[in-house]
C-alpha cells in the first residue's frame, strides 16, 4: 500500500518532458536511448482530450511501447485492448493506437501513467511513484477543474497512485476490479485490472470483463 500524500497545490508541479528527478530512471533512460537511438526514451506525456470527462491512469510506460512511441499505451500489447475498446465506446476515432502522429483523437477521454518514465523491469520504486505523483495531481487538478468527472485506474498501482494525489487514504477505498468509489471531490473511481499481455493471455482481464467496466463508465456518464 503506498503511504498517503496530501494533495496540497503547492506540491504539484506540471509535467515536464526534461524531468530527471528521480537518477535511476535518469539514468536507465539514457542506457535505453544509447541502445535504442529512435525510441522516445524520455518522461511520457499525457494523451487524449484537453477537457475529458474521463481520465485513465495507468502504471508507466513500456519498453517498447510508449517509451519507444512517446504515447501512453501505443506501440505495444498493452494498448490492443485498451484502444480497441475505447473505439468500441465512442471514446477514440480508431481501434489502434500505432504512433504519437496517427492521427488518433480521443474525444472525452484522456490517458496518462502514475509513473511517466519507463522504470526497469516496468516496477518503479515507492520513491519514484512518490517522486512522480506530483504530476499526477496537478492534471487531476486539472481535469477536476474542466469537465472531468471520472478516474480510471488500470491496476493497484495506479489506483493508489490516484488516491494519493487526492490525499485520500487507499484502506477507505480499496482496489477491486469493476469496483466503483465516489469519492468526496465529487469525482467517481473506477478500478480495472491492467491490459497487460500477461493478464489477457492468462485470462485474468477478458475482453468482456473490461468492456463491462466501461459500459458502467459510459452509462453513469451518459456517453452512451
Amino acid at each position: 500500500m503506498l503511504p498517503r500524500q496530501a494533495s496540497d497545490n503547492s506540491m504539484q508541479l506540471k509535467f515536464s518532458a526534461d524531468c530527471r528527478q528521480c537518477q535511476r530512471l535518469a539514468r536507465f533512460l539514457d542506457e535505453v536511448k544509447t541502445r535504442h537511438g529512435d525510441y522516445y526514451a524520455r518522461p511520457v506525456p499525457a494523451f487524449g482530450d484537453t477537457t475529458p470527462k474521463l481520465l485513465i491512469i495507468g502504471l508507466a510506460p513500456g519498453m517498447h511501447g510508449a517509451n519507444r512511441t512517446g504515447r501512453p499505451f501505443t506501440g505495444d500489447h498493452a494498448g490492443i485492448l485498451l484502444y480497441q475498446t475505447l473505439h468500441k465506446f465512442g471514446l477514440a476515432s480508431h481501434d489502434e493506437s500505432i504512433s504519437a502522429d496517427d492521427g488518433l483523437q480521443l474525444p472525452g477521454c484522456r490517458i496518462t501513467n502514475a509513473v511517466k518514465c519507463l522504470p526497469p523491469e516496468n516496477k518503479p520504486e515507492l520513491a519514484e511513484i512518490r517522486q512522480c505523483n506530483s504530476y499526477l495531481a496537478a492534471e487531476i487538478t486539472d481535469f477536476s477543474a474542466g469537465r472531468g468527472r471520472a478516474l480510471l485506474a488500470l491496476g493497484t498501482v495506479a489506483h493508489q497512485a490516484g488516491l494519493m494525489a487526492l490525499g485520500l487514504k487507499s484502506k477507505a477505498y480499496p482496489f477491486a476490479h469493476a469496483a466503483v468509489h465516489a469519492l468526496p471531490n465529487g469525482l467517481t473511481l473506477y478500478d480495472s485490472y491492467h491490459c497487460s499481455r500477461y493478464n489477457t493471455q492468462t485470462k485474468r482481464l477478458t475482453t468482456e470483463m473490461f468492456e463491462n467496466v466501461f459500459a458502467k463508465i459510459c452509462a453513469d456518464l451518459a456517453l452512451i
